[in-house]
Order: structure tokens, then C-alpha cells, then sequence
């Protein structure tokens, strides 16, 4: 409980100058919280989170419904692709909302919304794929997933800090096509062997893995400093 006091200028005040002794009032903590969680609310759905999340899922279940077609070995590789290239499009879709960004009042706590929803987002997408392909013959396993996903989703949080959300997705599907290439000259020479291409690198390559992150946390960084074009249009 905080004690704050209030200074009002009574109606004979206004007259003389005087000002009315101030009156002590206790007010609670409850409000801000109750603001902080409506805050982080009405952020989640000004970027259609709810339905990115649903989105995300479909993707997952999507790709475990695939999964029971029979592949050969590059179609087996290219397959997963499609479906983490889809959860990154989805994810920097969000990055922008149709109101612009009505939270910069609150100051200090936008670019932390933005970070905890891209964060909050992607962690959602790997788990997902994770678990719905769980016991399936999933090329480059949940590692490969994990470092894929992330790696896009870099890609499209550049983008829409680029672009704008409502272009962010031709990032990561650019990318899609460059991986599927790199894919395809492993069987057919000479091979693209570049880490930053890490599609083509088994899930166990270190060096790509790190490309990928690179790329992500560049991607984060930029979109918690900056915000999407549309937003910085709207500003």
C-alpha cells in the first residue's frame, strides 16, 4: 500500500490563493497489475496472437499428417521446410498491428511486448513441431526443427522491420526456395556448403546452427528496438 497525498484548491482558495491542507489517501498495488496484465492483453490480440497460435498448431499437425507419406530422402529433407517456413511467416505476421503501436504510452514497456510475444511465439512453433511429429521419421529430428524454425523466423522479423509485417513473409519463403536449391545440389554437384544455407547442413553442424541463431537474435533485437515498418509509418 502506497500513501499518496493530493493538494485541491478549495473554492475560497481560488479566491485568496490558499490552498486546502493536504488530505491522505491509500490506494493499492492491485491497479497496476491489473493494467500490466490488461496492457500485455490487448497487445497480444491488436496482433492476432490467439490465431497465430492456432495457426502454429495447424502447421505442426499439418506436418505430422505428412510425415506418413512415403518419401524418398530429398523429398524427405524438403518436406519439414514447408511447414517450419509456414510457422516463421505466421510468427512475423504478427509483428504489426492494423492500430499502429497505441502502446508506446505506456513508455519503457513496448519493446519488451514485442520481445516476449516474437520469444513467446517461436518457443510455441518448436514445441509444436516437436511434439506432433514425436516417434515420426522426422528428417534432422527435433534439433533440425528447432534450428530451422528459429532461423526463418529470424528472417521474417528482419523483414518486417524492413518491409512491414504485411511483407514479412517474403523473407523466409525467399529463403525456402534458397534451402530447397542447397538441398538439391547435394545430389546433384557442386554443392552449396555455406553454414549460412544451414537447410542444407545436418542438424548436428554446429556452424549452421549458429548462422541460424545469429540470424534470430539479429532478428529479435531489431524488431524490440525498432517495431515493424508499419508501425514507425503510423508514429
Amino acid at each position: 500500500m502506497r500513501l499518496v497525498t493530493s493538494r485541491l484548491i478549495s473554492p475560497r482558495g481560488a479566491a485568496t490563493g490558499g490552498v486546502r491542507p493536504a488530505t491522505p489517501r491509500l490506494t493499492s498495488g492491485r491497479g497496476t497489475a491489473t493494467g500490466g496484465v490488461r496492457l500485455v492483453a490487448l497487445h497480444l490480440a491488436s496482433r492476432r496472437v490467439p490465431l497465430a497460435v492456432v495457426m502454429l498448431l495447424t502447421c505442426a499437425l499439418g506436418l505430422r499428417v505428412a510425415l506418413h507419406g512415403n518419401w524418398d530422402a530429398y523429398g524427405a529433407l524438403q518436406l519439414p521446410l514447408f511447414f517450419e517456413t509456414g510457422c516463421a511467416v505466421v510468427i512475423a505476421a504478427t509483428t504489426a498491428s492494423p492500430f499502429g503501436d497505441p502502446e508506446r504510452a505506456t513508455g519503457r514497456w513496448l519493446p519488451f511486448l514485442r520481445l516476449g510475444s516474437a520469444l513467446a511465439l517461436t518457443a510455441i512453433a518448436v514445441g509444436a513441431l516437436a511434439a506432433f511429429t514425436a516417434g515420426a521419421p522426422l528428417a534432422g529430428g527435433a534439433l533440425g526443427a528447432l534450428r530451422n524454425t528459429v532461423g526463418s523466423t529470424g528472417i521474417g522479423l528482419l523483414c518486417a522491420v524492413a518491409f512491414g509485417g504485411s511483407l514479412a513473409w517474403t523473407g523466409p519463403t525467399a529463403y525456402l526456395v534458397a534451402g530447397i536449391y542447397a538441398l538439391y545440389t547435394q545430389w546433384h554437384p557442386p554443392a552449396l556448403t555455406t553454414p549460412w544455407l544451414w537447410p542444407a547442413h545436418p542438424s548436428s553442424d554446429v556452424e549452421a546452427a549458429w548462422c541460424a541463431g545469429l540470424v534470430f537474435g539479429a532478428g529479435l533485437i531489431l524488431l524490440m528496438v525498432r517495431g515493424s515498418r508499419e508501425a514507425k509509418t503510423r508514429a
